[in-house]
């Protein structure tokens, strides 16, 4: 559904509009489903509101009000605690009953005076036997003599898979209400949003029951479904600037015929993201899970550690392995015999701390890690078995000699497999290394005459995972390869060493896959870039990092659907960073690209070479309402193409059956949802 054929509704009067809705759409008196026909699509349709929507002198104290709506058939309540809120947020929710073929709404709240309030049900109302939701629908009612009629729309989007973000809720704070905090924002947490709205499944928003006023706006993903924001585990989004909705330009507003609700042309673009800074900093938990693991877990990430002292275990037999990009889950383990270890380590640590008013301070804490060997059900079993086989052996008069037990060096490495000539073979062990005879790795080459070649190898240790080493190599591409690590060659802190390893490959033929070429230029303004390769389902696969122009290529890429991510890399740090919100810093860029014609899927071939040309300056270019109109319009075509791809396969017979169905249910759906939002269209 693109620009030229949708219904574009421009924000013009609400009435006008509601009577050129009612006159090109109105309801035939009497609809009945015959006995045997097509499956009912339809969502209720309202009869009558009592009082009627958009009443004003609402008492402040409303005593028990009850507000009735009527339907045209019966209907339940779906999701009630996920789908129902209100705007302005209400400290005690109304409750909703069902009575009769209608819902019974009673007030339980003192509200403000002079205000708008909107009750916004989702698609909590569906009908009772096909579960048909009614979208959309608001009941509006003033406590002035004002009913606030400004409109305002926006999209609300995943800052780092440039996705949309389904129903987050947008609020708004008016500016003369709250201080001007460039340094330290924190609204959301201190004081009640004015307006509520919540984007719909494609992420687009329409707030409406606004001032003519400017506002300070904020996104908020509601992960728990309990309408507030969860730093940390909510998706945030902020606006820099104030906004006033009087002071934007028009969008245009339309039913989506698809999706089942009204939407509309964004004016204000959310980057969302989930900011783990603004976490409280403590120790909130310690545990020794092995003999020679110790787990400290932080309540926030990049715990700043001044010392870890232990009582029985010198400094440098402790090695500090932090488990987490932010650091806040630290595993230690002692490189110690195990006889050396107590069951109860003690020590202390030296860290800084929030206090009650959230600045860092230093503290130290006592250190208690205690030890015990716990049984597995596995182990408790095998043990039992055993000694009954030592019992039944020693009553038979027989010597009894238990079996060998199993290496306890664990490691995880696969044995088989295709290795890409451009990257290395991985090894994790469940402990860090005390030593390795890295001299002792063999790697040979299979070659056609059934002889083998030795290949130079050496294995190295990554440089984020204390556990976790590579094993390079010069591979030759379409060629076999075999490894062997003998035995004993690697020893781990709790003093395990390996059994013999040994491992066949086959190198990867490139083809087999298609090789990728893009040809990056980047102004100079410092930053760097990051392009990530994904697969059709947006999985990534490689990724080039650093890159400030030239040519940049991917090899041995598989064939099929392949989508190219950018990132604007500020900081050169080789990563995406996200923002923070009570400093008021937007996350990192990242985009999809896409070329001329707005495609950002591609497909590839084995043996093929593509080619791409990528201008940073036109991907990052500044978001404008127009940018934004177009980007949106260029996925819902794709979207649109895929969809009617999809439609074509269920044949001309079952298509025609479907368009009847949706033609009927668009009306009846577009017609109630006209009557039924609550002044969408006041302006």
């Amino acid at each position: 559904m693109n620009a030229s054929n949708r219904h574009a509704l421009r924000a013009v009067s609400f009435g006008i509009l509601l009577l050129a809705g009612s006159m090109l759409l109105s309801r035939c008196a009497t609809m009945m489903t015959p006995t045997g026909g097509p499956k009912d699509t339809l969502p209720p349709v309202i009869v009558a509101m009592t009082p009627d929507n958009f009443t004003r002198y609402i008492p402040t104290v409303p005593r028990g009000m009850k507000i009735y709506i009527e339907f045209d058939e019966f209907v339940q309540l779906k999701d009630q605690q996920k789908e129902f809120f209100t705007s302005p947020q209400m400290k005690k929710k109304p409750t909703l009953s069902l009575r009769g073929r209608g819902l019974v709404i009673q007030l339980r709240d003192t509200l403000e005076p002079n205000t708008t309030y909107a009750l916004n049900f989702g698609s909590a109302i569906q009908d009772n036997n096909e579960n048909n939701p009614l979208y959309s629908m608001r009941y509006v009612f003033s406590t002035g003599d004002e009913i606030d009629s400004m409109v305002l729309s926006g999209y609300t989007a995943d800052s780092y898979k440039t996705d949309s973000v389904p129903k987050s809720f947008i609020w708004f704070y008016p500016a003369d209400s709250v201080d001007e905090t460039p340094d330290y924002d924190s609204t959301i947490f201190n004081r009640k949003p004015a307006v509520i709205a919540r984007a719909e499944t494609n992420g687009i928003f329409i707030a409406q029951n606004l001032k003519p006023i400017p506002y300070r706006v904020y996104a908020i993903e509601d992960t728990n479904d309990n309408q507030m924001y969860e730093p940390g585990v909510d998706q945030v989004g902020f606006i820099e600037e104030l906004h006033n909705p009087a002071e934007l330009p028009d969008f245009a507003i339309w039913y989506d015929s698809i999706r089942r609700y009204v939407t509309a042309e964004p004016q204000l673009y959310f980057r969302m993201f989930t900011d783990v800074a603004f976490r409280r900093q403590m120790l909130s938990e310690t545990a020794r899970p092995l003999q020679h693991q110790a787990m400290l877990y932080f309540a926030a990430a990049n715990p700043r550690i001044e010392s870890i002292r232990f009582d029985s275990i010198p400094d440098e037999r402790v090695i500090i392995d932090p488990q987490t990009v932010g650091r806040d889950t630290v595993a230690l383990w002692f490189n110690m015999p195990a006889e050396s270890l107590p069951d109860t380590i003690r020590g202390s640590i030296t860290y800084f701390k929030h206090d009650s008013i959230r600045q860092l301070q230093q503290v130290t804490e006592e250190l208690k890690l205690p030890w015990r060997l716990i049984e597995t059900k596995a182990e408790e079993r095998e043990r039992e078995k055993l000694e009954r086989e030592k019992r039944k052996a020693e009553e038979a008069g027989e010597e009894w000699t238990p079996p060998a037990e199993k290496n306890p060096f664990a490691y995880k490495f696969s044995s088989t497999g295709e290795i890409n000539p451009e990257q290395d073979l991985v090894i994790d062990f469940d402990y860090p290394l005390a030593r390795l005879d890295s001299a002792s790795l063999l790697l040979t080459r299979n070659l056609p005459d059934s002889t083998r070649e030795e290949v130079p190898v050496r294995i190295v240790r990554d440089t984020a995972n204390l556990r976790r080493w590579h094993i390079r190599a010069g591979w030759t591409p379409a060629e076999k390869y075999t490894l062997t690590i003998p035995a004993g060659a690697i020893t781990d802190i709790a003093g395990f060493s390996n059994d013999s390893i040994t491992g066949n490959y086959s190198t990867m033929d490139p083809e087999k896959f298609a090789t990728v070429k893009i040809n990056v230029t980047a102004p100079d303004n410092g930053a760097k870039y990051i392009i990530q390769l994904l697969d059709g389902n947006g999985a990534l696969k490689q990724e080039k990092r650093d890159l400030t122009g030239g040519l940049c290529q991917f090899n041995y890429v598989p064939a099929g659907d392949i989508r190219f991510r950018i990132i604007e890399d500020m900081n050169g740090n080789g990563k995406w960073d996200a923002g923070n919100l009570v400093e008021r810093r937007q996350p990192e860029r990242t985009e999809l690209y896409a070329n001329e014609k707005g495609e950002d899927t591609f497909a590839t071939k084995a043996n093929w070479e593509m080619e791409f040309t990528m201008d940073m300056s036109q991907i990052f270019a500044p978001v404008t309402m127009e940018s934004l109109i177009r980007m949106l319009d260029e996925r819902e075509e794709q979207r649109l193409r895929r969809e009617a791809e999809k439609l074509a396969k269920e044949g001309d017979k079952g298509r025609r059956e479907r368009e009847m169905q949706e033609r009927q249910a668009d009306q009846e759906r577009f017609n109630n949802t006209m009557n039924t939002t609550g002044g969408m269209f006041m302006r």
